[in-house]
């Protein structure tokens, strides 16, 4: 590609809707990226073999990226299939109590998700013990989700997914670094989802016994590991990402020089997670379920680096930049609506941060937000509508609750106001402040 062509800004914008269209109309994601990279670079004025160059260059920038997706599948693995996270959820639920059930509920989602799961299988491990518990405390079903639903967006800003990976690499920081930031918004998040889900308790249907059902997990309980060994995991990972930015703080050379990165520690605390809990001899059965969970992921991040390519190729984070100046709209805005507006687009977190940071992180960076402040107010913001009716998380949720479309969109705007609480404390604290 010669590093003298520069695609018209209208064309690249043009390929972005394309691809955004075609996912709205169920084309595969991937095919539909590619085909809007592939149409935005021929319009814009590049050649074949430039167009080629092009999708070539946005694929190759996204490979490592790649390799820390693939890596968190084995953790993923691990916590899925041992029956790591089901311990742990229902570890949180008993020890609350019924008395602060919808928290509990809450909590145990948030968790799950923080410690690597994809926010619809958290949901799916922890709506049998929604449902069990809301039986018994007749809560209805829309406060049950907008609880689940909530505590998953909390944790999903915090775990080392593929989303926060994505928001990490696409502004060249640690993953560590954005889980950190993203921790005081992922709080507030969950506080608005506790007060949201007790202000519905009694609103919409409530579960009948047709509804109720035991556990989905084909593990009963004496399967499930112990609680102290389904920690080792999560807490093997937690300690290790923390390590780099605890020497940075404290100001220990050892540490800081360490650079553990987690393609090397999600890994490394999957199996040592499966020893602790004496299942090494399944090591390969997890480490195939996780990585068949990240192909999809994988696929749409080399969809997602074609078509981002293709717009930081063109004119058109110039002309955002100039946009904003002359409507003299704060230009720290632009991060959380890429995440918004991409995130919605795709009706998927993941994929959301991917085309925001791909398409827009030039562009934000030339406002003078930093590297930080614009991973966290881009990932904050890919949770507010992700949860669209298009995308499969809000199919996957409502068979998980038993609910029907029209029961189940009620939760969209619970949903949307949770993400929103998020969104707002990342802004206001590292877009605004400044910290």
């Amino acid at each position: 590609m010669s590093s003298s062509l520069t695609i018209s800004w209208w064309a690249a914008l043009i390929g972005l809707a394309i691809a955004i269209i075609l996912i709205l109309k169920k084309v595969n994601p991937v095919y539909s990226l590619i085909l809007g990279a592939i149409v935005g670079a021929l319009l814009g004025g590049a050649n074949l073999v430039q167009t080629i160059n092009i999708l070539i260059q946005g694929s190759q920038s996204v490979m490592g990226t790649v390799l820390r997706v693939l890596a968190a599948g084995m953790l993923a693995g691990v916590m899925m299939e041992s029956g790591a996270a089901d311990t742990i959820a229902r570890a949180i639920v008993t020890k609350l109590g019924d008395h602060f059930a919808l928290f509990a509920l809450s909590l145990a989602t948030m968790v799950i998700t923080a410690v690597g799961v994809f926010i619809p299988v958290a949901v799916l491990i922890v709506a049998p013990i929604a449902l069990e518990v809301g039986q018994r405390m007749h809560i209805s079903k829309l406060s049950l989700l907008v609880a689940l639903s909530g505590g998953g967006k909390a944790g999903n800003i915090i775990s080392p997914n593929p989303n926060t990976i994505a928001a990490a690499k696409g502004f060249n920081l640690q993953l560590s670094q954005v889980m950190i930031a993203d921790l005081i918004p992922a709080l507030l998040a969950l506080a608005m989802t506790i007060f949201l889900a007790n202000l519905l308790k009694r609103n919409g249907s409530m579960i009948t016994e047709r509804d109720f059902e035991l556990p989905s997990s084909s593990k009963s309980p004496k399967q499930l590991p112990t609680l102290k060994t389904a920690l080792v995991t999560p807490l093997v990972a937690v300690v290790l990402l923390l390590l780099n930015p605890i020497g940075s703080l404290l100001h220990i050379t050892f540490l800081t020089n360490l650079n553990l990165d987690a393609l090397y520690i999600l890994p490394f605390a999957a199996v040592v997670g499966t020893i602790a809990m004496k299942q090494g001899h399944k090591i390969r059965e997890y480490a195939a379920s996780g990585i068949n969970r990240m192909t999809d992921v994988v696929l749409i991040l080399i969809g997602a680096g074609t078509i981002g390519a293709t717009i930081t190729s063109s004119n058109l984070p110039e002309q955002i930049i100039n946009l904003i100046k002359i409507s003299h709209i704060s230009g720290v805005l632009l991060a959380p609506l890429s995440g918004i507006l991409m995130a919605a687009a795709s009706a998927s977190t993941s994929t959301g941060v991917i085309l925001a940071t791909g398409s827009f992180s030039k562009a934000i960076l030339g406002f003078g937000v930093t590297p930080l402040a614009a991973a966290a107010m881009v990932h904050t913001g890919a949770i507010v509508i992700d949860q669209l009716p298009h995308g499969n998380y809000f199919h996957v949720t409502a068979n998980a609750m038993h609910m029907d479309i029209k029961e189940r969109s009620r939760c969209i705007l619970y949903e949307s106001i949770i993400g929103i609480t998020a969104m707002v404390t990342a802004t206001i604290i590292f877009g605004f402040l400044k910290f």
